[in-house]
């Protein structure tokens, strides 16, 4: 069901819970002052345009609203606010973080969201607005605050995953990890942090342009310390997104270097072996060589019928290796 929960509301108290859109456009007309607060998932494009129409909504916005996979943004079109929101959270399961999409549509009297994702649970959101009518009366900006506050408060889980993820990847940098698959998680996990601070780095911004508006557009003084006290901890959040990347930049540099230095190693072990077969093989080849001449039946040769032949054979074998032996040792090839 695109429209998930609908409510009008008068002094920050939910008047009515209309069950469509054009009811709730009817009791809002009913209600001066009152307040329309429509939640929608994964609407059509008709209900969409029906939303536009109403509330005169401008077209690019409803366009980046029926397209999907917005950067995290803060436009004004007139007297309407449109916020893209990039909410996220960590599944414990597969170590990964799961990115959602929530656009904010900010009018006088209305304030229209529209999620592509599960998250963030605006259930909550709405909860919490509804247990606080003196909060909710002071208007669309306060549930625009919520929504924000949300967000950011839903990053925390986000980091504190991501820290787990980055300590143990630096206990296995020195540990008897795969080199191939801890790569590959570094990797992973710097394209999520990437992606994170994609998603927080925008809303320093967008809170400061909110707060630098409030006194045009008469925004409540309470409310405009409760957005710098979200805007204080997206500050934080973004910093430490930053602080994950350096140290994952770090970790795969480490880890590179770890790497060429088992190589070079190896590759040391490796020479060191061939020299000794080389060496051994040079020293088995000489009394092989002689063996080979003197084992030639000639009847005209050198040395056949000699009386110390024989001997000075073996001589001149054992001779050419212990030579051999004695000049790899000093070579340390042996």
């Amino acid at each position: 069901m695109p429209l998930v929960d609908n409510g009008v509301y008068v002094d920050g108290r939910r008047v009515a819970t209309p069950t469509s859109l054009d009811d709730t456009y009817e009791t809002l007309h009913e209600h001066e002052g009152g307040l329309a607060w429509i939640g929608l998932y994964r609407p059509s494009d008709a209900e969409i345009a029906s939303v536009a129409d109403e509330f005169g909504l401008h077209g690019l916005a409803v366009e980046d609203a029926l397209t999907g996979h917005q950067r995290a943004k803060l436009e004004r079109y007139g007297d309407t606010l449109f916020a893209v929101l990039r909410p996220a959270r960590y599944l414990d399961e597969p170590e990964e973080v799961e990115f959602g999409e929530l656009h904010v549509f900010v009018g006088p009297d209305f304030v229209v969201t529209v999620r592509h994702a599960e998250s963030p649970d605006l259930s909550k959101v709405r909860r919490r607005m509804e247990g606080n009518p003196e909060l909710l009366g002071k208007g669309p900006e306060a549930v625009l605050y919520a929504l924000l506050d949300e967000v950011v408060d839903e990053y925390a889980p986000v980091v504190a995953g991501l820290e787990n993820d980055i300590d143990e990847i630096e206990d296995q940098l020195f540990g008897d990890a795969d080199d191939e698959a801890l790569a590959r998680r570094i990797y992973d996990l710097s394209r999520e942090v990437i992606e994170f601070q994609r998603a927080v780095h925008p809303l320093r911004a967008m809170l400061e342009a909110l707060q630098r508006g409030s006194a045009k557009y008469r925004v409540d003084v309470e409310l405009q310390r409760a957005l710098r006290d979200v805007h204080d901890h997206a500050i934080r959040i973004d910093e430490r997104a930053d602080a994950f990347r350096t140290l994952l930049d770090n970790a795969l540099t480490v880890h590179s270097a770890i790497v060429t230095r088992r190589q070079t190693e190896t590759q040391l072990v490796q020479n060191e072996e061939v020299k000794k077969i080389s060496s051994w093989a040079a020293i088995i080849f000489a009394p092989g060589l002689v063996t080979g001449i003197y084992g030639m039946n000639f009847d005209h040769m050198p040395e056949l019928h000699w009386l110390w032949g024989y001997p000075f054979a073996l001589v001149l074998m054992f001779g050419f290796a212990g030579a051999l032996y004695l000049v790899f040792k000093s070579r340390k090839w042996l």
